[in-house]
């Protein structure tokens, strides 16, 4: 059941990640007008485009997922401090507080337990994955 979970849990987050990413790849005009009202230069998109999706998918895979979580857990509170910092509207006092509450599941995500361990269990006993994928184990 904890990896079942686990798994759901880190798909609900690559869910968030890799369709902004690759958005920002397929569409950038409005992803850069904004960064440019909020004064940060364009150039950056590739960058942030291609950093949402290699996270969202380490995350996903849980291959080198814990850096992944810390680095996504970082772009989160810089993107709640750069882009939604105006408290007067409430719409923006929401998003900050939204970035700022996937930035703590993140950091969470990034120290709490190894994901290594749930991969190198599952592989260690051919017989799981053969159940998981819906096979009779031959051993």
């Amino acid at each position: 059941m904890n990896r079942l979970v686990n798994f759901l849990g880190r798909a609900l987050i690559a869910c968030l990640f890799v369709p902004a990413g690759l958005a920002k790849f397929v569409g950038p005009t409005p992803f850069l007008d904004h960064m440019a009202a909020h004064g940060v230069p364009g150039e950056l998109l590739p960058l942030v485009a291609a950093l949402e999706v290699v996270t969202g998918l380490s995350i996903l895979t849980g291959v080198c997922a814990r850096y992944s979580a810390f680095a996504l857990g970082l772009f989160c509170v810089t993107t709640a401090f750069v882009f939604h910092f105006n408290f007067a509207d409430h719409a923006e006092r929401t998003l900050f507080l939204k970035d700022l509450a996937i930035a703590g599941g993140l950091f969470v995500l990034a120290t709490s337990w190894p994901i290594s361990r749930y991969l190198d269990d599952a592989a260690s006993k051919p017989s799981r994955l053969w159940r998981l994928a819906g096979k009779p184990a031959t051993s």
